[in-house]
């Protein structure tokens, strides 16, 4: 006799298959008395994500999301998983082991995928209810295994999982990856000026340089959010962001339609920074809002001005997390010129199964040297942050 008990894994081909109340009951109990801890692992966010055609199957993201219910049909766990086509718009880069898999003569992709769509920053995967069974986390685990081995896909991921899942899945077997962000944090400021006074001399007065020769060409700086948010915002930012995007990525992720139905479902979960010169919009940066946390998304602009991009992406933020009582501001993925703003160095996880023995202990020991040199290299940034030492 075992007191486990039995799940049943619904395998769903989009969100809408699963009512907002049931998935958000375990994706984000904690809005029973405020924001979700961050807002992409909500019903309302990947439905966006899916019903404007960003995630979907056309584009590499086809939905297999899991839900987990016990014998009485109650959905006790949620996890947001995707088919993938390729390797874009993830941030965790496997494309070497991409290469590796088709060079031994096999298919990589499609692979499956657990992650919040285009988005770098951290959250639960393993998305259980408050009351949900102990073992539940380990019943979509293995409901992602399954659905690998079934179906002879390559591998299984979940990135930008919380340390918490990390721990866990690797005790549930799953290979643990590391990586790192910059990440500022409330370490007791009062405010800007707060902050600015625990930087060394020399970085303190380069961050107020930089902060007065952004806004010197006559540039106006908004901060915008829920029912201040029009339709003519989202006209000016989706052209800031087609651009960056075409450049950066060879197309943008997001469709326009997501701005539409951002402006209709998620305005309230949104700050848009928006910078005018002379009555044109000029630039802009978006920002979504978490529980505690501020988390910097993606930028663009029609005018180059010096240091316009720091302003409105990293002093802008800072700026706004007081305002709204935030702990930190996750400012996305990469850049070390993030370091000289005050913005450090933090970890960032993720688990990987891959299906086949042999190429699994591959890349578990690739993984094992990467974290110590992950771990080394954080060190090593520490060091070297824009703070003033203590004596």
């Amino acid at each position: 006799m075992t007191d486990e008990p039995a799940f049943t894994i619904d395998v769903l081909s989009g969100i809408d298959d699963v009512s907002a109340e049931e998935w958000d009951r375990c994706a984000c109990p904690e809005t029973a008395d405020g924001r979700p801890n961050d807002p992409f692992t909500t019903h309302r966010f990947l439905k966006a994500v899916e019903e404007s055609g960003s995630a979907a199957a056309r584009t590499g993201w086809a939905p297999r999301h899991l839900v987990a219910r016990t014998d009485d049909g109650r959905a006790v766990g949620v996890m947001p998983l995707y088919a993938k086509g390729h390797s874009q718009g993830e941030y965790v880069f496997d494309h070497n082991w991409a290469h590796a898999w088709e060079s031994a003569g096999s298919e990589y992709y499609p692979k499956l995928q657990s992650a919040a769509p285009f988005t770098p920053a951290t959250g639960r995967r393993m998305l259980v209810a408050a009351d949900a069974p102990p073992s539940t986390d380990l019943a979509l685990i293995e409901g992602a295994t399954r659905l690998t081995d079934s179906n002879n896909l390559s591998s299984f991921h979940i990135t930008f999982c919380t340390e918490a899942e990390w721990t866990r899945g690797g005790e549930l077997g799953l290979l643990r990856r590391q990586d790192q962000q910059f990440h500022w944090v409330n370490d007791g400021y009062a405010d800007f000026g707060d902050f600015l006074g625990s930087l060394n001399s020399r970085k303190r007065k380069q961050l107020k340089k930089e902060r007065a020769r952004a806004v010197e060409n006559d540039i106006e700086i908004l901060r915008l959010t829920g029912d201040d948010l029009k339709p003519e915002h989202w006209d000016a930012f989706w052209y800031f962001y087609q651009d960056t995007g075409a450049r950066k990525w060879g197309r943008p992720y997001l469709s326009r339609a997501f701005f539409d139905i951002a402006q209709e479902r998620l305005r309230d979960d949104i700050l848009l920074v928006l910078c005018r010169r002379h009555g044109e919009w000029i630039a802009g940066a978006l920002n979504f809002i978490g529980r505690t946390t501020l988390f910097g998304r993606y930028w663009g602009c029609s005018e180059d001005h010096p240091f316009l991009h720091f302003e409105t992406c990293y002093y802008q933020a800072i700026d706004a997390a007081f305002d709204l009582g935030l702990d930190r501001v996750e400012a996305g993925a990469q850049g070390t010129h993030k370091l000289a703003r005050g913005y450090l160095p933090c970890p960032t996880y993720s688990l990987h199964y891959i299906a086949d023995a042999g190429f699994r202990r591959a890349v578990g020991d690739y993984l094992e040297r990467e974290r110590e040199a992950v771990d080394q290299e954080i060190e090593f940034l520490l060091d070297r942050g824009p703070f003033k030492k203590e004596t």
